[in-house]
């Protein structure tokens, strides 16, 4: 995926993510997005969820919030293309 012309990795977590800490979330992000390397996914890496409400959740780079904002979970679940696996 692209937004203004920036390679993006979405990965969609389950909503247990919400119930991590803040450093278990930058900890699992860091990880997620070596795991990516390792596959060959080129792209800054943003962490998508569902939080306990339903509301979507992102751990993203700041320019591209404004997008990850407005985007719905769903809008973005049916542009899965690709499975990753992390051990």
């Amino acid at each position: 995926m692209e937004i203004d012309n920036v390679a993006v990795v979405v990965v969609l977590l389950d909503s247990s993510f919400s119930d991590r800490t803040p450093r278990q979330r930058r900890e699992l992000h860091a990880s997620l997005e070596a795991c990516a390397a390792r596959a060959g996914l080129t792209g800054n890496l943003v962490a998508v969820w569902r939080d306990a409400a339903g509301r979507t959740r992102f751990l993203a780079p700041p320019e591209q919030h404004a997008f990850f904002q407005i985007v719905s979970y769903a809008q973005l679940e049916a542009q899965v293309n690709r499975k990753l696996e992390c051990e």
